[in-house]
C-alpha cells in the first residue's frame, strides 16, 4: 500500500493559476522554490518554466539554465506512443517525466527530467542502423535471446522503468500504470498478487547487495517469471534505486515438471512392480543399490556392499549356483538372468529375479548393471495356480458330470470318464467326433449352444438330445463356457447333465396335471389346452364339443358303494378310447362327466352321426363288482357358430346343451341352438352378477321357524334368497345351479352360515330357550378343505353359542364317509355343533344305515309327509323313521307340515319338533324377529 499511494502521489499536478510571465517572477521572488539537485524545471500553471537547473540545462542541449526560462515545456518535449523525448540536444534524449505540486504554492509544478537511454531500445535511423552504440543494441537483443528484461524503480519518485522486452513480457496488462511498481503487480496473476506486493516491500528493505528472488505468473496463469531484484543505497544510507530482472522460466519449469513427473512414475512403477536397479564396479567390486532395492532387500539405504556380501544373504541352498550363474557377465560381459531366494536380515525369504548385462559408462570404463525384482508372490500366486490346476483336473475326472473339451470346429478333444460312461464310449473312441455324432438325429440343431454370457441374467440351460453308442437317446443339459489354452488355443468346455429322468418325472409330473388319476383320459386342463390350440388354427376343419353326463351315476355310488362308480368310469373311459374316431380325444372333466372333442366333424360324418356313436358307446351294459349294470348318458354337442366364441364357450354351450338333453329323459342328444347358446350367455351373465353380490353382500337370508308340539320356535332354518336389481327376488332354484357351476356354493355357504349366526346372535330369548339356527351346506362340507376351521372362525367372529348352531347335510352327503370326515363332525359335536340329516329317506338308504349317519337330528322328508294322511306306506315309513329315531337317540323333524291331520298323525306316532306352512312360511329377518317376539305360534 506504500508504494502504491507514493505513485498515486506522483501522478498528481497542479496548475500555476494562469500567471503572466513577470508576475510569476515577482511571486517565484517570495517564494522559497528549491529544485532538487537533478534536471528539474518550475512551471507556472500556463506551462512556462520560470526557473531550471544547471542539470536540466545540459541535458536540455543548453549552456546556460537561462535560455529554458520563458519557454513553454510543451516546446521541450515530443511525445511518440508511449515514449517521450527531449528536444534541443544534439540528439533527441529519451526521458520520463515526473510532476508533483511546490511544497510552497500548488500552482507551480515541478518536472524532473530522467534519463532513461540506458533502459530504451534506440530508434533506427533512416539508413536502418541503431543511432546509439552497437554495444546497447546488441545487449537488448542479448535479453531477447536469454527471455530476460530489467527493471529500475525508484523509491523518492515512486517510478519504475521497464526495458522494452520487461513490456512484451507483461502484455497489455499494466498499461494504465505503466510507470510504477502498480503495473508490475497488477500484471501478474490473480493468486500471485499478495506474494509480488510482499516481494517488492522486501527488496525495499533488504540489506545493500542482497538479491532476492520470486517466482510469478503472467495475468492469464500461462507464463513462469523468475523475478529478482537488489536495492542500491547512496552514502547517506537511502535507498537511490532497486534493479531487478524478469527471467521468463516457463519452458525450464515445465522439463522440471516433466522430469519430476516421470521420475516419479519410474519410481511409482517400481515398487508397484517391486523391482529395483543395480550396479557393480568390477575394479572395486563395489555393489550400489536403488532405494526400492534396498527396500526390497530390507536394508538401510545408507548400507554399502559388495557382490560377495550380497551372496551371503542368498539361501544356503541357492547360494552356488547362483554364484555359478553369475560366472558368465564376470567373465565375457554375457547378459545373465537369475532367479533364487534371498534370506532378508529378519529372516523372511524373498524369492527375487536379477538380470544383468555389462555397458559402458561415460569415460569408457566397464560397469555391471541390472534389475532385481521381488516375485515372491507371483510366485505363490502361480504355485495356487497349478495346484488349483491340479485339483481342478481331479476334480473334472471324479465328477459324476460329463465334461467334454471342444476345439472350435466342434470337435471333441478330451473328455472325463463320467462322459464316456454317458455316451458309452472309450475315450480314444469319443476323440474326434463331431458334435453332429453324439447328437440324436431328431435334434434339428446339433450344433453346440453359444457360451454362457456374464450379463447377471439367469438363462435357461438349453436341453439336447444325445444319442449313446447303442443308439438309446440320452437328455441332457447343457452348459458351455468358452476359454483360452496356455497357447492361446481358444477352446469350449461343455458341461452335459444328464437329466434324462428328471425328464422323465417332469413328464409324468405333466402328465399328472393334464390327466385324470381314475382313468388317465385328458383332464380339464388338457381340454382347455386342446381347444385353445383347435380354435386358434387358421382355415382348420370344423370342430365340435360333446358332452357327456352317465344318466343315474348317483345311485350307482349311493346303492353299489364309491369303487363300484370309479370301476364303471374307468370301464366307460375304456370304451370311449377304443369306440372313437381318430379325429376325437376323449376326456374326463369330472364325477361322471366325459367329453368328446372332435377336431374334424365333417370327418366324423357330421355332428349327428357323432353324437350318435358316442351315446351308443356310453348305452351299455357293465359289469361292476359282480353285477351287470346298464348305463346311458345324456349329451349335448356345440359347434362354432361364427360369434367368435372361444373354447371355454364352446364347452359351456355344449354343457349346457346335455343339461337339455337331460332334462328331455336318460339317453337323449341334444345340439346347442343359438337360443340355447343365449341362454347360457345369460346363465354366464347371471354368474357375474351373483359373484358381484357376493362381493357386495348383495343377497338376503329369510327364515322358517321350527317348531315344538305347543307351537314354541325352538329352531329357524336359513333360506337364501336374491333380490335381483333386474328380476326381483330370486328363490334358490334360479340361482343355485349357476353357483355350482361356477364352483360358487362354497362361497355362497360361506356367507350364508356367516350372515344367518350372526342375525341369530342378536335374536330376542323368551323364557330362557334361545332359538337354534340351521343352515344347510352344499359346498362347505365335511371333509372339504379347512371345513372345522371355517366353521370355527365364523362362530367365533358372529359371537354365538355353539349349541344354537345346526349345520344340514343331505342324506347321500352322509353315506359312507371316510375317517377323516368323520372325525370333522365329530370335532364340531364336541364343542356343541348338532347335524341334522336333511331329506331322509330320499338317498336310497335302508332303514337299517339310519344308525351309521353321523347325525343327531333326522328331518323326515316333506313326500314322506305329504302322504301320511292317505297312503298307509308313507304313514308306516314316517313311523318306522321316527321310532328308530328315538331308539337311537336322536331328535326327529318333520319337513313340509301343511294341514292339521298331517300335524295330529305325526305328533301321535312322537315326532318333536315340525317345519312347514301350517305354521309359517320362510320370512325376511325382521318378521321373524317380531314373530319371536310374539311368542308360540297358534296351531289350528
Amino acid at each position: 500500500m506504500q508504494l502504491t499511494e507514493r505513485s498515486e502521489r506522483t501522478r498528481t499536478s497542479a496548475t500555476s493559476g494562469g500567471l503572466g510571465l513577470a508576475g510569476t517572477r515577482a511571486r517565484v521572488q517570495g517564494l522559497h522554490a528549491v529544485l532538487p539537485d537533478a534536471p528539474a524545471l518550475l512551471s507556472a500553471e500556463d506551462g512556462f518554466i520560470i526557473a531550471a537547473t544547471r542539470q536540466a540545462a545540459t541535458l536540455a542541449g543548453r549552456l546556460d539554465p537561462g535560455e529554458l526560462i520563458g519557454r513553454k515545456l510543451a516546446d521541450l518535449v515530443e511525445r511518440e506512443g508511449r515514449q517521450t523525448w527531449l528536444l534541443g540536444s544534439p540528439e533527441r534524449t529519451p526521458v520520463r517525466l515526473q510532476v508533483w505540486p511546490h511544497p510552497d504554492d500548488e500552482t507551480l509544478q515541478v518536472t524532473l527530467l530522467i534519463d532513461v537511454s540506458d533502459l530504451t531500445e534506440d530508434p533506427p535511423d533512416a539508413a536502418g542502423g541503431p543511432r546509439d552504440s552497437e554495444e546497447r543494441y546488441w545487449l537488448i537483443d542479448a535479453q531477447r535471446l536469454a527471455k530476460v528484461a530489467s527493471w529500475v524503480y525508484y523509491p523518492d519518485t515512486g517510478v519504475i522503468y521497464r526495458s522494452p522486452l520487461l513490456a512484451e513480457f507483461l502484455g497489455a496488462g499494466g498499461a494504465e500504470h505503466a510507470d510504477d511498481i502498480t503495473a508490475m503487480i497488477s500484471t501478474t496473476h490473480p493468486d500471485d498478487r499478495e506474494r509480488a506486493a510482499e516481494f517488492y516491500t522486501k527488496v525495499l528493505s533488504a540489506a545493500e547487495g542482497e538479491l532476492l528472488e520470486t517466482e510469478l505468473r503472467n495475468l492469464h496463469g500461462t507464463r513462469v517469471f523468475l523475478c529478482t531484484g537488489r536495492a542500491e543505497y547512496d552514502r547517506a544510507g537511502q535507498i537511490v534505486r532497486v534493479q531487478g530482472t524478469v527471467q521468463d522460466v516457463t519452458e525450464h519449469r515445465a522439463l522440471e515438471r516433466q522430469l519430476r513427473d516421470e521420475r516419479r512414475r519410474l519410481q511409482d512403477a517400481q515398487r508397484i512392480a517391486r523391482l529395483g536397479t543395480w550396479e557393480v564396479d568390477p575394479r572395486t567390486n563395489v555393489m550400489r543399490l536403488s532405494s526400492m532395492l534396498h527396500e526390497i532387500l530390507g536394508q538401510p539405504v545408507s548400507t554399502a556392499g559388495t557382490f560377495d556380501r550380497y551372496l551371503d544373504r542368498v539361501h544356503p541352498d541357492d547360494r552356488e549356483w547362483v554364484r555359478q550363474a553369475w560366472r558368465p557377465l564376470l567373465e565375457r560381459g554375457a547378459p545373465v538372468e537369475i532367479e533364487h531366494r534371498y534370506v532378508r536380515s529378519e529372516g523372511t525369504t524373498r524369492i527375487l529375479r536379477l538380470h544383468g548385462t555389462k555397458i559402458a559408462d561415460a569415460d569408457g570404463r566397464d560397469l555391471f548393471v541390472g534389475t532385481a525384482q521381488d516375485v515372491t508372490e507371483q510366485r505363490a500366486v502361480v504355485t495356487r495356480m497349478e495346484r488349483s490346476s491340479q485339483r481342478f483336473s481331479d476334480l473334472v475326472n471324479i465328477t459324476p458330470v460329463g465334461i467334454g473339451l471342444f476345439d472350435r470346429t466342434e470337435r471333441l478333444v478330451n473328455a472325463n470318464d463320467a462322459l464316456c460312461d454317458l455316451l458309452g464310449y472309450r475315450l480314444d473312441q469319443m476323440r474326434g467326433l463331431s458334435t453332429r455324432d453324439i447328437t440324436h438325429p431328431d435334434e434339428v440343431d446339433p450344433s453346440l449352444p453359444a457360451p454362457d454370457e456374464s450379463s447377471g441374467v439367469r438363462r435357461r440351460a438349453p436341453q439336447r438330445v444325445m444319442v449313446r453308442a447303442d443308439g438309446e437317446p440320452v437328455y441332457c443339459e447343457l452348459h458351455t463356457s468358452s476359454s483360452v489354452q496356455d497357447d492361446g488355443t481358444e477352446f469350449w468346455l461343455v458341461v452335459f447333465q444328464d437329466i434324462t429322468e428328471r425328464r422323465r418325472a417332469a413328464e409324468a409330473l405333466r402328465y399328472q396335471a393334464t390327466h385324470d388319476d381314475l382313468t388317465g383320459l385328458p383332464n380339464r386342463t388338457a381340454v382347455k389346452e386342446l381347444l385353445g390350440r383347435l380354435m386358434g388354427r387358421a382355415d382348420s376343419p370344423e370342430i365340435a364339443v360333446l358332452f357327456c353326463d352317465i344318466d343315474n351315476f348317483k345311485r350307482v355310488n349311493d346303492s353299489l358303494g364309491h369303487d363300484a362308480g370309479d370301476e364303471l368310469l374307468v370301464a366307460l373311459a375304456r370304451r370311449l378310447e377304443g369306440g372313437l374316431p381318430e379325429e376325437c380325444t376323449a376326456a374326463r372333466l369330472s364325477g361322471d362327466e366325459f367329453v368328446i372333442i372332435c377336431s374334424d366333424v365333417e370327418a366324423c360324418g357330421g355332428v349327428d352321426q357323432l353324437a350318435t356313436r358316442v351315446s351308443a358307446l356310453l348305452r351299455t351294459a357293465v359289469p361292476v363288482h359282480g353285477q351287470l349294470v346298464r348305463v346311458s348318458s345324456s349329451i349335448g354337442a356345440a359347434v362354432p357358430n361364427g360369434s367368435g366364441a372361444g373354447g371355454e364357450d364352446l364347452l359351456r354351450f355344449a354343457d349346457a346343451a346335455m343339461f337339455e338333453a337331460k332334462r328331455r329323459g336318460s339317453g337323449k342328444v341334444s345340439l346347442a341352438s343359438p337360443a340355447l347358446m343365449a341362454a347360457a350367455d345369460r346363465q354366464l351373465h347371471l354368474e357375474g352378477q351373483l359373484r358381484e353380490a357376493l362381493s357386495n353382500d348383495g343377497l338376503a337370508l329369510h327364515y322358517q321357524p321350527v317348531v315344538d308340539a305347543e307351537g314354541t320356535v325352538v329352531s329357524a332354518e336359513a333360506l337364501i334368497r336374491w333380490p335381483h336389481p333386474e328380476r326381483g327376488m330370486l328363490s334358490p332354484d334360479a340361482f343355485l345351479p349357476v353357483a355350482e357351476q361356477g364352483d360358487l356354493l362354497r362361497e355362497l355357504d360361506r356367507w350364508v352360515l356367516r350372515t344367518a349366526l350372526r342375525e341369530a346372535s342378536s335374536w330376542p330369548v323368551r323364557k330362557g330357550r334361545p332359538v337354534s339356527i340351521a343352515v344347510n351346506l352344499a359346498g362347505l362340507v365335511p371333509g372339504g378343505p379347512d371345513f372345522v376351521d371355517s366353521v370355527a372362525d365364523i362362530v367365533a367372529e358372529t359371537g354365538i353359542a355353539w349349541d344354537r348352531v345346526i349345520l344340514e347335510l343331505v342324506e347321500t352327503a352322509l353315506v359312507d364317509l371316510p375317517s377323516r370326515t368323520r372325525h370333522e363332525m365329530g370335532e364340531l359335536v364336541s364343542r356343541g355343533v348338532r347335524f341334522a340329516v336333511d331329506d331322509f329317506g330320499t338317498g336310497y338308504s335302508s332303514l337299517a344305515r339310519l344308525k351309521d349317519l353321523p347325525a343327531q337330528i333326522i328331518k323326515v322328508d316333506r313326500r314322506f309327509v305329504a302322504g301320511v294322511g292317505g297312503d298307509p306306506s308313507d304313514f308306516a315309513v314316517a313311523r318306522a323313521v321316527v321310532d328308530m329315531a328315538y331308539a337311537m337317540d336322536r331328535q326327529c323333524v318333520a319337513e313340509g307340515v301343511e294341514d292339521a291331520t298331517q300335524f295330529r298323525l305325526l305328533r301321535g306316532v312322537g315326532v318333536e319338533a315340525y317345519q312347514g306352512w301350517l305354521f309359517s312360511g320362510a320370512v325376511p329377518a325382521p318378521k321373524f324377529r317380531d314373530m319371536l317376539a310374539d311368542g308360540p305360534l297358534i296351531i289350528p
